[in-house]
């Protein structure tokens, strides 16, 4: 049995009903055999695979707090600290009821090559729980928010462990959150990004994913002779990601048809209108299907099937395991000759497999979305240096970091002998550097 084969087994039977981690483990390493085959002497006398695929540390804890009714709610939270070879743990606090360890696991997983890929200073970890903020007060929030950090704090810091946001975290809660960590610690420091303007967040942060996706989608599309200019486009999702990422999309000629959310999709023949999007979604915290509201020439569906809408490129940006075998049929039958992924791993791995065995242009996630990330990495550098860039500074060196994961995706593809496979040649770029790190500082991590 290879190494890849062992490694897989031992973490499917050492961590049973973690379906999520298993999913990640299996298709990070099945790409990375290649790699692993050629120096498998090696890292089998340094238990390299033992060590990467075991989280450095789990913190799970109770968080207490009361609601608007005076009643004492309890929620579980997290934090995965993965892997810090490189640099401090650095990844989102993640807020909805479906999260769970395993979830955590996977995304802190695929976050150490995310982060590895940016060429910055910051190693793999994740964080979250299951507390739901949609139908919360304020107040209720602040309280959550509150307690969580009260227990949190003792385990974060500027050069141990960064989170920032993600799915149901938002400005509002990193507000409260940094206010209670300054409160307890007594420290004003970058220990959280995605922080506000005026309280040592950085410009380009809430557009970085999304604009980060448009301009690794504009290198591929380099490469293929074409540009954005004329391309239909559909986007799942309607948070951050999805608005900006359709935003520069729109910048750079393309025609934008979709929307959706956790309970349709909104399709618009003659271009998504994002100013009522961002109405909707950042003013009122409503629904996509008010969309048609104000434009009453779009249609709303109820339900997936965003996919099946003929396009040229795919930007699912929604969640994950929300493009499954089906959907890839449908975009590739349809037209669809790009996918890139702007959530994490929202295309399941029999997708992915589809797409590469059909000569789909792929991009998987954590080279695709990590321009939230840099940016979130470009935020504690102007925190240590106590600076602010302006808007431009910070997209150029956006821009930069982008260019450069293509570059090194698209090299170690080359290398390999799997030209166009991004998969490969994300996960090798990504393994060689943390791997290396590993190595030259021993059985330590």
């Amino acid at each position: 049995m290879s190494y890849v084969d062992e490694i897989y087994e031992r973490v499917v039977a050492k961590n049973p009903g973690e379906p999520e981690f298993h999913q990640a483990v299996k298709e990070v390493l099945d790409s990375l055999k290649l790699v692993i085959d050629a120096n498998e002497a090696e890292y089998r006398k340094i238990s390299l695979l033992e060590r990467l695929v075991e989280p450095e540390r789990i913190i799970s804890f109770k968080v207490p707090w009361v609601d608007d009714n005076g009643v004492i709610q309890v929620n579980k939270a997290y934090r995965v600290q993965f892997n810090s070879a490189i640099g401090p743990y650095k990844g989102g606090m993640r807020f909805h009821p479906s999260v769970n360890q395993s979830i955590l696991k996977f995304l802190g997983f695929e976050q150490i090559f995310k982060n590895s890929l940016t060429g910055l200073p910051i190693g793999g970890g994740k964080g979250g729980s299951d507390f739901d903020p949609k139908g919360k007060s304020d107040r209720e929030v602040m309280a959550f928010c509150q307690s969580l950090m009260t227990e949190l704090c003792k385990y974060i810091g500027a050069d141990t462990d960064v989170p920032a946001g993600d799915i149901g975290v938002g400005a509002r809660e990193i507000g409260y959150m940094y206010g209670q960590y300054k409160r307890i610690r007594d420290l004003y420091e970058g220990v959280l990004t995605g922080k506000g303007l005026t309280w040592g967040g950085s410009l380009v942060r809430t557009q970085a994913t999304g604009y980060g996706l448009v301009y690794i989608v504009n290198e591929m599309l380099k490469d293929m002779g074409k540009t954005f200019d004329g391309q239909t486009v559909l986007v799942s999702g309607s948070g951050n990601v999805a608005i900006y990422a359709t935003e520069k999309a729109q910048q750079l000629g393309a025609k934008v048809v979709a929307l959706s959310d956790s309970n349709g999709y909104v399709y618009d023949p003659d271009g998504i209108k994002l100013d009522i999007v961002k109405e909707i979604k950042e003013v009122r915290r409503g629904r996509i299907k008010e969309y048609v509201d104000a434009v009453p020439t779009a249609k709303y569906t109820e339900g997936k099937g965003i996919w099946t809408i003929p396009c040229d490129i795919a930007l699912p940006c929604a969640t994950q395991n929300e493009l499954n075998l089906d959907d890839a049929k449908a975009l590739k039958a349809n037209g669809c000759f790009l996918v890139a992924e702007g959530a994490n791993m929202p295309s399941t791995r029999e997708a992915t497999d589809f797409y590469l065995e059909n000569g789909m242009c792929f991009m998987p996630g954590k080279a695709a979305n990590a321009g939230g990330v840099a940016t979130s990495a470009l935020e504690m550098t102007q925190n240590s240096m106590r600076l602010s860039w302006s808007f431009e500074e910070v997209d150029e060196k956006l821009q930069g970091i982008m260019k450069g994961i293509y570059a090194k995706v698209s090299d170690a593809a080359k290398r390999y002998g799997v030209e166009g496979n991004f998969v490969a040649g994300a996960n090798i770029a990504g393994f060689e550097k943390v791997a290396e790190a590993m190595k030259a500082q021993g059985a330590v991590l």
